[in-house]
């Protein structure tokens, strides 16, 4: 699946090919990454890169995740998706990083915005959701930025290395999101 943003900004989802990319993306960003994301300590080579894109297909095939990269100006930048895809509830959840040297132009939002649009227009959902640490404040300000409402705080939601940081959650339903398109 590819998403074309604009001329210098796509989606793509994620291939084993990508696993080389992905990885030195993660090493060159290793510092600025570790602050809010979990998973540093545990991606060490290519190999766990490797692995992680495996779960990606997984997740996609079963149709309950998809992981896409960002390209920006024909490099790969950072990883957006839905973690976990609930066809039941019809409820998706956001997940997104992006390289430090990329930071910025605005890559985010671009791409959230698009992930929107895929879920409420082809994936015909009522709800995604975000989550983000509270004192994330850029990763915060993407969902508060695009309209999202924001729906409380989760305590203790994730173990960042020593300890446990608060989530804040934030939501869209389809009908908001139908409300901000025709606006």
């Amino acid at each position: 699946m590819q998403i074309t943003i604009n001329p210098e900004l796509s989606l793509r989802t994620i291939a084993l090919e990508d696993a080389n990319a992905v990885f030195a993306l993660t090493d060159a960003s290793r510092v600025y990454l570790r602050k809010w994301l979990p998973w540093l300590d545990f991606t060490k080579e290519v190999a766990d890169s490797t692995a992680y894109i495996e779960g990606c297909i997984k997740g996609h095939e079963a149709k309950s995740s998809l992981s896409l990269v960002i390209i920006f100006r024909n490099e790969i930048v950072g990883v957006a998706g839905f973690n976990a895809i609930n066809h039941s509830n019809k409820i998706a959840a956001i997940g997104y990083w992006l390289g430090e040297g990329a930071q910025g132009h605005g890559i985010m939002t671009k791409t959230v915005q698009a992930l929107l649009q895929y879920a409420f227009e082809e994936l015909q959902l009522n709800k995604v959701e975000i989550r983000a640490a509270v004192g994330n404040s850029k990763s915060r300000a993407i969902p508060e930025r695009l309209g999202f409402a924001k729906e409380g705080s989760i305590r203790a939601a994730e173990w960042l290395y020593d300890h446990y940081v608060d989530h804040a959650a934030y939501g869209m339903l389809a009908s908001e999101w139908k409300q901000i398109k025709e606006k």
